[in-house]
């Protein structure tokens, strides 16, 4: 035990305590920027992989009742005390190992973490504990227990995107998840959503403010959002503002409007506000809101063939929401419907003209296909986003669906060639996503220059694949087993 000891201290605690102390010591001034930034994303990477190992002294400090023989009672007690954590910050320590360690059961055999993926991606260091949490508190609301296909695909899926995303993002893509994981509204039916309804506008305060408060349904939820969207648009309807297009226009001048957003300071909350404002303004109506960004301010709905013949499942809206699907279809009837056409990579079929700007039904299709902002990590919702040539119009690149994808004005500026600058290129037939948008990362993201897609915006898409992984598994387990099943039927003197 003692040479364990000596062996750990040698190999492992010493030089790790002696490289902190010379990393507090070694000036940083001569670093380039690139060598710092490489410098913080390996530190990152190690800090994160050093939480992970937390998990292994937890689950051996409960193997061997440490909380019993110290005194302490549990093991929150213990770390609490033996580490001086705060109690907060001991109990996520232990949940955190709750669902990512590898414990033991009666036989003293390992048993698979109950969020594996998570426990791999964080392992390696791809994702923080922060990530981990909030992994976790997503599978808590997902159906089904860890033997279940569903809630394996979709805790593989949320950490598989977190190794690419923040953990800001994590909430928003289980959420995508679940609606899809409960299309008949287990967990939520249209009876509890109608009962939760409900707006309610507290007492006007001294100062003239009133707070406000409540539930709006999926379809209210659908019909709101375009009309913020064109509203409360950066630059639009800025009270702070005395040269900001107000009202209702139709037709803002592009670089009148540009030049407001530049100069637009306000939060989201702040232009939600302003453009529910400017709706309720005399004169204003929803019928007279014109276009935006192209197209109509109407709701946009998308849904499959598939939902809509057995009637359940969950059509997706331009503005990154969900409605479930009998609601959808009752808003449909009173719309006027388009019909679009995708191969079977989802892509639209062409829709192509030799001028720059895309047309209106070029642009309904990439809503259909693309939902959102095709930048990786990127949750703009496809009413926040320009159409942007992948080849740009001014290289020879044609304005055709098949050089078009939406990009949200933040993301579309990353793109060019100067330092620091984003790419954009349509991946091949032999990719695993043809005809999608692969975006490449400035070297200092991504050394390798690997284009990659935005799965945010299809989760759909990604938990039918994960299904597909899980249920190979599965099949391939069984058949493992029953080769183990004929050798043991086997007899002995047929063995050779």
């Amino acid at each position: 035990m003692r040479s364990d000891i000596d062996t750990l201290r040698q190999r492992v605690t010493d030089p790790l305590e002696t490289a902190v102390a010379e990393l507090l010591d070694t000036p940083l001034t001569g670093l380039t920027d690139d060598d710092l930034i490489h410098a913080m994303q390996k530190i990152e990477q190690v800090t994160r992989t050093l939480a992970a190992v937390g998990h292994r002294f937890i689950v051996e400090a409960s193997d061997r009742s440490l909380p019993s023989h110290t005194g302490t009672g549990t093991i929150k007690k213990f770390l609490t005390q033996t580490l001086r954590l705060s109690n907060a910050d001991a109990g996520a320590r232990v949940a955190a190992a709750t669902s990512l360690g590898v414990w033991h059961d009666m036989c003293g055999e390992p048993v698979e973490p109950r969020l594996p993926a998570t426990a791999a991606a964080q392992a390696d260091g791809a994702i923080s504990a922060d990530h981990a949490r909030a992994i976790a508190a997503v599978m808590k609301r997902t159906p089904g227990s860890t033997r279940d296909a569903d809630f394996q695909a979709a805790e593989h899926i949320l950490a598989t995107l977190a190794r690419n995303s923040t953990p800001d993002d994590i909430p928003e893509i289980g959420e995508n998840i679940l609606a899809r994981l409960d299309p008949d509204g287990h967990l939520t039916d249209d009876l509890d959503r109608q009962r939760m309804r409900g707006i309610t506008i507290g007492r006007q305060r001294a100062d003239g403010m009133s707070p406000i408060r409540g539930e709006i349904t999926p379809t209210l939820r659908a019909l709101l959002d375009p009309v913020v969207a064109k509203l409360g648009r950066p630059g639009m309807n800025n009270p702070e503002d005395p040269d900001s297009p107000c009202g209702d226009y139709e037709s803002v001048d592009r670089d009148v409007l540009a030049a407001a957003a530049r100069r637009d300071n306000r939060s989201a909350a702040h232009r939600t506000h302003d453009a529910v404002l400017a709706l309720l303004q005399p004169g204003v109506s929803p019928n007279r809101l014109g276009s935006h960004r192209g197209l109509p301010v109407s709701t946009i709905l998308t849904m499959s063939v598939a939902d809509v013949e057995k009637a359940a499942g969950v059509a997706t809206t331009a503005t990154g929401g969900t409605v479930p699907l009998p609601e959808a279809l009752r808003l449909a009837e009173q719309s006027q419907p388009f019909l679009m056409v995708f191969n079977h990579d989802g892509v639209p079929l062409h829709l192509g003209k030799t001028k720059r700007l895309a047309s209106a039904e070029q642009r309904m299709a990439l809503i259909a296909a693309v939902r959102g902002c095709s930048r990786p990590g990127c949750n703009a919702p496809a009413s926040l986003c320009a159409i942007h040539h992948v080849t740009e119009w001014g290289k020879g690149g044609a304005t055709d669906i098949g050089n078009e994808t939406l990009a949200c004005d933040r993301c579309h500026a990353m793109i060019h060639d100067g330092p620091g600058g984003w790419k954009t290129v349509v991946l091949g037939p032999e990719s695993k996503y043809p005809g999608r948008t692969g975006w490449i990362a400035p070297p200092h993201i991504d050394p390798s220059q690997t284009p990659a897609v935005n799965h945010r915006h299809h989760p759909g898409e990604l938990l039918a694949e994960a299904l597909a992984r899980v249920h190979a598994r599965r099949e391939l387990d069984r058949q493992h087993h029953r080769e183990w099943l004929q050798r043991l039927q086997q007899p002995s003197g047929d063995a050779a």
